[in-house]
């Protein structure tokens, strides 16, 4: 498939209120999200026509701008409605749906409670974040932690939170891997750049307690999957040194869905049952089957 900048696609997007073109879906240099991070956004998939877990999504993206002190200008419902609305408007029925919040360009500095707040939603078409899943993914290690709780609204899907995941993922892929690993500041796991992390052992699944780090949707949806398959789900702090007494891995997220992972910085694991039962139950879920 060939490379179209995000900037240049045909296509609607909704901003403010009413849908603008694509290439026109544009704000100004000095708004301040650009300049300090005050943005807010949900990334979700459609399938065959239904967004999965698309009010759990809404409902977070509200709490996230309140929790940024950005009261939304719109309720679950009518954000709901407006996703539906722009896959409609561009004739998708399978696709990636991004909504987000942010502060306009009123006031430029770190206080800025007269500026506006904007929502927009686009949506694209988006395959698999990685093909043929069960070979797993190759992951490094990252540099940077996940801070500490009391240092950033880890709660928040928030914009901001996303610069070390960034740092991170652009170094594991200059050493040939697909994404990297996080440490937390106490240095336990955390998760990937932007998905959750789990490992198997015994045939029991482990992952991290989620104290400072987004407890993914997806991540909630997989766990319950696998509680009513009858697999042990145990949240715990685990430390790097562990990981190789784990015979699988995987990760989840709503872009990454469920993802084997074969190698975590010279650490191998084999993807194997689990993982491709799991992973093959979420399919059927998110597909109404």
């Amino acid at each position: 498939m060939d490379f179209v900048a995000y900037d240049d696609r045909d296509g609607w997007i909704w901003l403010d209120g009413s849908f603008v073109p694509w290439r026109e879906a544009k704000v100004h240099v000095l708004t301040h999200a650009l300049h300090y991070g005050s943005s807010v956004f949900e990334g979700e998939r459609a399938y065959d026509g239904t967004i999965f877990e698309c009010h759990r999504h809404s409902e977070r993206l509200i709490n996230s701008g309140n929790i940024l002190g950005m009261k939304a200008p719109f309720t679950a419902d009518e954000m709901d409605k407006v996703k539906y609305e722009a896959m409609a408007k561009n004739g998708f029925d399978n696709c990636y749906v991004r909504a987000f919040m942010w502060r306009g360009s009123e006031m430029m500095g770190v206080s800025a409670q007269k500026n506006t707040i904007h929502t927009a939603v686009a949506v694209w078409q988006w395959g698999d974040y990685y093909s043929d899943k069960m070979k797993g993914i190759k992951m490094g290690k990252a540099k940077w932690k996940r801070p500490h709780p009391e240092t950033a609204p880890y709660n928040a899907k928030a914009a901001g939170l996303y610069m070390i995941c960034t740092l991170s993922k652009h170094a594991a892929e200059d050493e040939g891997y697909a994404d990297a690993l996080m440490l937390d500041w106490r240095g336990q796991i955390a998760e990937a750049t932007s998905a959750n992390i789990f490992f198997i052992k015994d045939g029991a699944i482990h992952t991290p307690t989620p104290d400072c780090f987004l407890n993914g949707i997806t991540r909630q949806t997989v766990i319950k999957i696998a509680q009513e398959k009858g697999y042990e789900v145990i949240e715990r702090a685990i430390f790097p040194d562990e990981l190789p007494s784990f015979t699988e891995c995987f990760t989840t997220g709503s872009a990454a869905e469920v993802t084997p992972v074969r190698e975590i910085a010279g650490i191998e694991f084999k993807p194997g049952a689990i993982c491709e039962d799991l992973m093959t139950s979420y399919e059927k879920l998110v597909r109404g089957k």
